[in-house]
């Protein structure tokens, strides 16, 4: 439970609610309420070719340059040649540019009357606002004059509607106005027994762009509701429920027609039995998942006086990372939907129309790390919006790959929105990275992992393989070590100096980009063999897999080299740590396999130090469980608690979380929420190197006693297991099948017969 005694004073305090494809934020005002809706396919932009044709002529010309070592020669063509034509993304603020940005649906204003008392300055008596994790259903309840006025919130799992039911424990003392608006390109009103709010986004070539349409009823007990013409009016009631549904014309031509069919539907339908629906359909999936970390919790105090509570004395509320661990499986839930989109940076919440990046889909680590808990989670399905997402980004970044490469397969840069942009950003520092292709295979490739789906194994071989053609075209030789090595390319977002002492970000074969072929080719002529197509290409990749750099290379001062040459990099503490891939998510470095590389993995961590991003603290979180180092991994989530109300946008140290327990940079970004999550269930149970490990990286904090339930393994396993002084006591691994599996317990190697279970 998320638990406060007062309303939110920011939207950052506000309460996320969601069913996939709507959001709902309330802040529980006493006399003005403000709730902040939103579609998760809500965008501003257009579809647009923003492809420069000519930029592969000049790619011999930016190899030699490379390979002579004029780097910043070469970076001086890539800035020129190599980037989107026009505005790009905007530099991030594209919401009126063709780039487009994810955008607020829209405000609903509920304004409140009290008899008795002054409606200015009203201070309520034993106010509370919470958020049940268990239900999906947030709760607000103060009293004010001598009478108990409760609210109660949840986005529809059953009827696809927002509700909002609003009580008071004496007859006909609730008396408000609803109204409805949003910052700009909108008409509203009242019109036939409603309110509703219509309007079109901006295109970016000066024309209309995606259009939506709301509209709002109220259901009454007592009292009598009039209509104003911005506003509903209600007068006297003793309960008011609020039902809003909303659409737009993203593949649905018939927008306006469907939400007035929701909002039929649900007004035929008993209160009662819609929260009924609504919760056993959440449950479906919340409650794969228990985990018990621990006697010590302070679930009593307000969740902003506990995470001030958890930074003076960590170890005495081990009820927190369970509580950050289920909200992160709340938050995958409420904003992924199967047949819609994946999240974007926010999830699904925004309560701006330039939202931060344009709340675009960043895919050089930020959509990657939104799904990394997914599996592990029990949440299999929810990868596959993702799965789509990347099929529809094919074509496009195809014509991409043609473009600026003369490629084959296909490519998707750094930024990607819903009109299937796939070019490089506006600049070489961070716009040219390529490693999309290959890390969204990844993801991919994890889903097959954990289900051992063979059917969705094929329907993703075409994905695959053409990631696998571009990073083949993209490779020469390098003939200073023989290796194939892709060029021109960067390491994410980050840069070094050359030995002229210039700075640079353009280079060969950086080091994630060889661990992302190493592995990608690999999963390639495995998926061929197993489906028993395309020899021929299986075997020119096997053969080429030879000739590829190895996963790591140690410098002079023992760290991973980020880039083939030993540079010295420009920003020693980074928050990309993008060549240790190979460490997480990838399965190339592991401790018991390679132990020089993760040596040299663990001195690069110490380099890069614990601060950062809260995105950077999850994914170091994840480093340092996969090394084993459960109480450094608990530092960093320690410092991933730290509370904050900063929304300006950060690149370095001072990450956290909001009161409201979103994952603040600042500002929000969702994908440390995921991370985060993953994280704490990477401490708990591994299986990516072979064997199901459990307990691999559990801290001392959690040692005393603890239980979980319905984690995943790689293989399509559940895990259950109870611990206690850090040692397992119990355990079994389930399956729909019957089978021997090996099992790590309590550091020693076991062959465990699973226990069959239907599926």
């Amino acid at each position: 439970m998320l638990y406060y005694t007062k309303p939110a004073g920011q939207w950052e305090e506000t309460l996320p609610m969601g069913n996939g494809r709507l959001g709902m934020m309330p802040d529980g005002g006493v006399t003005n309420e403000n709730i902040v809706l939103n579609d998760i396919t809500l965008w501003s932009g257009s579809p647009q070719d923003a492809n420069n044709y000519g930029a592969y002529k000049r790619l011999p010309e930016v190899r030699r340059l490379l390979l002579e070592g004029k780097n910043d020669e070469a970076q001086a063509i890539i800035n020129k040649d190599f980037i989107c034509k026009g505005a790009g993304s905007g530099n991030g603020i594209g919401a009126k540019d063709p780039f487009g940005s994810y955008q607020v649906l829209a405000n609903l204003h509920l304004q409140f009357k009290y008899s008795g008392v002054a409606n200015t300055g009203i201070s309520p008596d034993n106010y509370s606002r919470k958020l049940l994790l268990n239900d999906a259903v947030a709760h607000c309840s103060y009293m004010v004059n001598g009478v108990t006025y409760t609210r109660e919130y949840f986005t529809s799992f059953g009827d696809d509607a927002d509700v909002i039911r609003i009580t008071a424990d004496k007859p006909g003392q609730i008396n408000l106005s609803v109204s409805i608006d949003r910052p700009e390109r909108f008409t509203a009103g009242a019109n036939n027994s409603r309110l509703e709010i219509s309007g079109q986004l901006d295109n970016g070539t000066g024309g209309n762009g995606m259009r939506y349409y709301g509209l709002v009823k109220a259901k009454l007990k007592d009292g009598k509701l009039s209509y104003s013409a911005n506003a509903l009016e209600i007068k006297d009631a003793t309960e008011v429920i609020l039902y809003v549904s909303a659409k737009t014309d993203y593949k649905d031509p018939l927008y306006k027609e469907q939400a007035r069919k929701i909002m039929d539907a649900v007004l035929a339908k008993p209160y009662a039995q819609q929260k009924q629906e609504h919760t056993r359909n959440y449950q479906k999936m919340f409650n794969r998942v228990n985990i018990t970390l621990g006697t010590k919790n302070a679930d009593g105090l307000p969740t902003d006086e506990r995470l001030a509570q958890f930074q003076q004395a960590p170890q005495s509320d081990t009820g927190l990372p369970v509580l950050f661990f289920q909200f992160g499986r709340y938050l995958l839930i409420s904003s992924i939907r199967v047949g819609l989109l994946p999240p974007n940076l926010q999830g699904l919440w925004a309560n701006q129309i330039q939202t931060p990046w344009n709340s675009d889909y960043h895919v050089d680590l930020n959509l990657q790390m939104c799904h990394w808990p997914v599996e592990v989670a029990n949440l299999s399905e929810l990868d596959l919006p993702l799965t789509e997402f990347v099929r529809g980004l094919m074509k496009n970044g195809s014509r991409t790959a043609k473009a600026y490469y003369n490629a084959d397969g296909w490519i998707a840069h750094v930024i990607v929105n819903v009109w299937g942009f796939t070019e490089p950003g506006e600049a070489a520092s961070w716009g040219s990275t390529k490693v999309g292709p290959g890390w969204l295979s990844n993801n991919l490739w994890r889903h097959y992992l954990f289900t051992q789906d063979k059917a969705y194994l094929r329907s993703i071989y075409p994905i695959i393989k053409g990631a696998a053609q571009f990073y083949n075209s993209l490779l020469i030789k390098d003939p200073k070590t023989g290796w194939l090595v892709t060029s021109p390319s960067s390491s994410p977002e980050n840069a070094f100096y050359m030995p002229n002492g210039h700075v640079s970000s353009i280079c060969i074969g950086p080091t994630i980009d060889n661990q992302i072929i190493r592995e990608l080719f690999s999963n390639v002529v495995y998926a061929a063999s197993l489906l028993k197509q395309d020899p021929a290409f299986e075997k020119y990749l096997a053969a080429r897999l030879t000739q590829i750099p190895p996963a790591g290379q140690v410098a002079s001062d023992g760290r991973l080299m980020e880039w083939l040459e030993d540079y010295k990099e420009t920003e020693p503490h980074h928050r990309h740590i993008s060549h240790l891939y190979g460490l997480y998510p990838a399965s190339l470095i592991t401790p018991e396999g390679t132990p020089a590389l993760a040596e040299a993995s663990r001195k690069t961590l110490e380099g890069r130090g614990d601060d950062g991003t809260s995105w950077s603290l999850a994914y170091k979180m994840l480093f340092w469980a996969r090394l084993h180092d459960g109480n450094r991994a608990f530092k960093l989530y320690k410092d991933l608690m730290r509370i904050t109300r900063k929304t300006d946008i950060n690149y370095g140290a001072g990450g956290g979380v909001y009161p409201n327990l979103l994952s603040a940079g600042p500002p929000f970004q969702i994908d440390g929420n995921c991370g985060g999550t993953a994280a704490i269930a990477e401490m708990l149970v591994q299986s990516h190197a072979g064997f199901i490990d459990l307990l691999p990286a559990i801290p001392d904090a959690w040692k005393e006693t603890g239980e979980v339930k319905g984690l995943k393994a790689q293989g399509n396993y559940t895990i259950n297991m109870k611990w206690h002084e850090g040692k397992i006591t119990d355990f079994e691994i389930l399956a729909p099948f019957s089978k021997k599996v090996k099992v790590r317990v309590n550091g020693i190697m076991k062959l465990v017969n699973t226990k069959k279970v239907r599926v």
